[in-house]
């Protein structure tokens, strides 16, 4: 290619256990940056896999020309999100491809159209697959849009690209947040996702261990990002002050016009009314859970999109 970009571009992958697809890959990336980039590295995160992935990794990427292709092994198993964290610190480029699984199902062009629409004016872009997701992943992007206050919705991803301002932007936010795309989210700068034709015959690995993780990432931060849990325990309050109204209605019917048993009144009285001040009793706690939460993993001190001068 006569002219490359001159930027700078990083591309961080994610590896566990992806020996049997690692090296296509790999060659796809590979060939893309040094088609297209004068300046390149990958770096490939090891998320302590236990078959040969390392080995198809060191023997494909010493085959890249101008790419520099570094290896970052982790100590052990420690997901996605820890872990291509650990590879985006060590990323020096102006531009950051981030590949959060070895599936390739898209074409090798659809990279560098995730590029240039960032070129565009927008610091983060997603490209995910024209395809129905999988049920569990719906019901999860589904309530987690719902039930935040994000501008910008999460889709299910195969990889994106970030900008230099991006990263050190949120290297300035809590970095102890337990998922990337919820802080991209919040960054406040400007995000767009594109769709891509799924192209055939490429399906997702089945790891247990790395599904189990991505099962409990999923309700670990629907609790944390989402007011799922503050508006359900809202609503149980308003039904059992409704339900507490009723009974005391129906108690005091019993008590005047007919002949309870003694003391039933006040026990159902007592009971209504205290299982009223439960509710509103945890709606408070979880209130204050959410506060909390906002101070250490949402706070922020401002955000803004952009700067014009005049």
């Amino acid at each position: 290619m006569a002219n490359k970009e001159k930027n700078f571009m990083s591309a961080v992958i994610y590896v566990h256990n992806d020996e049997a697809v690692i090296d296509g890959f790999l060659r796809t990336v590979i060939n893309v940056l040094e088609d297209n980039f004068e300046h390149s590295e990958i770096i490939c995160v090891n998320d302590f896999s236990q078959d040969n992935s390392v080995q198809v990794v060191r023997r494909t990427g010493s085959q890249a020309l101008n790419t520099t292709v570094t290896i970052l092994n982790m100590s052990y198993f420690h997901g996605v999100e820890a872990a291509m964290n650990a590879g985006v610190d060590l990323a020096i480029g102006d531009f950051v491809l981030e590949f959060d699984s070895c599936t390739l199902d898209f074409e090798p062009q659809e990279i560098m159209n995730v590029y240039y629409k960032s070129l565009t004016g927008y610091d983060i872009v997603s490209a995910s697959p024209d395809k129905k997701q999988r049920f569990t992943s719906n019901i999860f992007y589904n309530v987690f849009n719902r039930f935040t206050h994000y501008s910008y919705k999460l889709y299910s991803e195969r990889f994106r690209v970030l900008s230099r301002r991006v990263i050190n932007r949120i290297s300035s936010m809590n970095k102890s947040v337990p998922y990337r795309k919820a802080v991209y989210a919040n960054c406040g700068l400007r995000t767009m996702n594109i769709k891509y034709s799924v192209t055939g015959g490429r399906h997702e690995k089945e790891d247990k261990v790395e599904r189990k993780y991505r099962t409990e990432l999923a309700v670990n931060s629907t609790i944390l990002f989402t007011e799922l849990g503050y508006r359900f325990s809202v609503t149980m309050t308003v039904i059992m002050m409704l339900v507490a109204v009723f009974v005391a209605v129906y108690s005091a019917f019993v008590y005047l016009f007919s002949t309870p048993v003694a003391g039933w009144t006040t026990t159902i009285f007592f009971m209504a009314f205290a299982f009223f001040g439960l509710f509103g009793i945890l709606t408070i706690i979880i209130k204050y859970l959410q506060i909390l939460v906002d101070l250490v993993f949402r706070r922020k001190k401002y955000s803004f999109e952009s700067i014009e001068k005049l």
